[in-house]
């Protein structure tokens, strides 16, 4: 299990994008006893200006957001709330990619009161669950603005 981290932006350096990242895949992929399975997805660290390009190029949202993920093959359940199908071992380990924008990162943590690399560990986790198939409902997305988990 690996993720190939890269530096658009070097201040990703002092919040060890790199660590938080390995962390939050490790997690996710031993939740689903996927640890021996040998997936792997990229982590590109970057600005908002960029994040912003990549949210406009994909999702006609030129804005900038915390974290955007792309996976390899759409994975999702058929249903809202299923759970999607886990991929199969034996194929491509590659997840899919993953980009993270440090200064909208930075300002949710302040706001939220929350430490910056325990707030960027979240946001990768969710992107994992993305590039696993999961997608966040209406209702779990209300549920987190009110109690700051899903």
């Amino acid at each position: 299990m690996s993720v190939d981290v890269i530096l658009e932006d070097e201040r990703w350096r002092t919040l060890d994008l790199e660590g938080c990242s390995q962390a939050a895949f490790d997690a996710v992929m031993s939740h689903f006893d996927l640890t021996d399975a040998g997936f792997e997805c990229c982590v590109m660290g970057c600005d908002d200006a960029k994040i912003a390009e990549l949210n406009g190029d994909f999702r006609d949202k030129p804005q900038a957001t915390n974290v955007l993920s792309w996976p390899s093959e759409e994975r999702a359940a058929q249903e809202e709330g299923a759970r999607p199908d886990l991929p199969d071992t034996t194929f491509d380990p590659e997840l899919g990619d993953i980009a993270i924008a440090y200064d909208t990162c930075l300002r949710e943590a302040e706001a939220g009161q929350i430490a910056p690399r325990h707030h960027v560990t979240h946001l990768i986790v969710h992107a994992v669950l993305h590039l696993l198939g999961y997608m966040i409902s209406k209702t779990a997305k209300l549920t987190e603005g009110k109690n700051g988990r899903y």
